[in-house]
């Protein structure tokens, strides 16, 4: 801290320079901060004179960022998140209740999370949960959320803490779906409209009995691919991460006698930009330990798909 008190020409320079780089104009800073233009524009100067180096080209649009300015824009920018998640830590622990935000897909909100949200409030009393939902494939990077489920390389894992389990699949239909319909009458494969399309090529069949033409009905939200699944629409292509507790509540039922162990594995990361709170560090555990429980139940249920000893090995590690 020494040094940073000393590479600053005053103590509100980082916070001029932080509104102006995000702002993009000096004008629009001084707005924001209640002072004068002038007033910015020296700021500036004096900083930039004090470090030595441009930090941004003036220009009659705005003020643009130099290469230099960019750099310690986002560094500024970071440590600046990183701080008010603190204070907004500490304003909620004052105020009794802690806000944890997931970045979870719709699907696994609706179908998984929400039948147990009650044991959820019990174990976790004072968590005001918040989502950021992803309706199609969990990909993209992890930001201003505590805990992001994704599907990722299995070499590119962040670390044994993130594992959540191996990528797993399962087509699943209700039991009426599987039980009802004519041999000549066919099946209804529902898609997810950004998911690979040719995952029926991996099964000789199904266990419908149904050998008609084949129908198909397309969704890009896979909470309502699950949807119709349940409904007895047709066969649905499962992620266990999310048709588990449907699966263990018979609600739906396996429509081929194996699962399909996918490349990817599935980890709650945090984001780079902000260290993982105590609260949501239980929260992962919590989930992944609800989600072993799922697959040990599934188990019992379905021995033959031998889904525990899929979904689970050791996790991979970067080096």
């Amino acid at each position: 801290m020494p040094d940073v008190r000393r590479m600053l020409s005053s103590s509100n320079a980082l916070f001029v320079f932080e509104a102006a780089a995000r702002s993009g104009s000096f004008t629009r800073a001084a707005a924001e901060l209640n002072v004068t233009q002038p007033a910015v524009s020296r700021m500036i100067a004096r900083f930039e004179d004090h470090l030595g180096v441009r930090l941004f080209d003036r220009a009659a649009g705005g003020a643009v960022l130099t290469e230099e300015g960019d750099l310690l824009y986002r560094r500024v920018a970071e440590g600046f998140r990183s701080i008010e998640a603190g204070l907004r830590d500490l304003e909620q622990r004052r105020g009794g209740s802690e806000t944890v935000t997931l970045s979870v897909s719709s699907a696994f909100t609706t179908h998984w999370l929400m039948p147990r949200i009650d044991r959820f409030q019990r174990r976790f009393p004072s968590v005001d949960l918040r989502f950021q939902l992803i309706a199609g494939s969990l990909r993209g990077p992890v930001e201003n959320v505590d805990l992001g489920m994704r599907f990722v390389a299995a070499a590119d894992a962040v670390s044994p803490d993130a594992f959540v389990m191996r990528e797993l699949m399962l087509p699943v239909c209700s039991p009426a779906y599987r039980a009802g319909g004519r041999e000549d009458e066919g099946d209804t494969l529902i898609q997810l409209t950004d998911a690979p399309g040719d995952w029926p090529a991996l099964y000789p069949g199904f266990e419908t009995g149904r050998r008609g033409s084949v129908r198909t009905i397309a969704f890009s939200d896979y909470s309502l691919v699950v949807q119709a699944a349940l409904l007895g629409q047709g066969i649905a292509y499962g992620w266990l991460t999310v048709v588990a507790h449907a699966l263990i509540a018979g609600a739906l039922v396996p429509a081929v006698g194996r699962p399909t162990q996918g490349a990817r594995v599935c980890e709650l990361i945090p984001p780079r930009n902000r260290p993982l709170r105590p609260v949501a560090e239980a929260i992962r555990a919590w989930i992944v330990a609800e989600l072993r429980a799922d697959m040990e139940a599934l188990e019992a249920r379905h021995p033959a798909l031998g889904l525990v000893a899929a979904a689970y090995g050791a996790p991979p590690v970067r080096n």
